[in-house]
């Protein structure tokens, strides 16, 4: 199973109807199935993710947070790992505002080292 406990992920690419830049950083944590992360940067001066995992590593997310327009932001997403030929993790999302205009978009993310 994919661990994602103290990993450190910052987004790679997003579609135009997202917040999440490639100043964006996630600090993630682990219990268990359930994951959860605080992230900021770039257009989100706040937010935070929790999600259950199952046994391939793909989660089930609910995220929110609070952007540079004052606007608060919630969603919900699914994202796939990917193993990088260095151990690194890489995340394809596929994600959908629960607020705002309900668009939908994709996004990825990648471990740091």
């Amino acid at each position: 199973m994919i661990h994602y406990d103290q990993k450190v992920f910052r987004s790679s690419s997003n579609t135009d109807n997202g917040d999440v830049d490639a100043e964006t950083i996630f600090y993630y944590h682990q219990q268990g199935d359930i994951v959860w992360a605080e992230y900021a940067g770039g257009s989100v001066v706040k937010g935070s993710l929790i999600a259950k995992a199952d046994e391939q590593g793909i989660l089930d997310m609910r995220y929110h947070h609070l952007n540079n327009s004052g606007e608060l932001m919630t969603g919900i997403c699914r994202s796939v790992p990917e193993l990088l030929p260095d151990g690194r993790i890489r995340l394809h999302e596929t994600w959908q505002w629960t607020s705002g205009d309900g668009s939908s978009g994709q996004s990825v993310v990648e471990e740091s080292r």
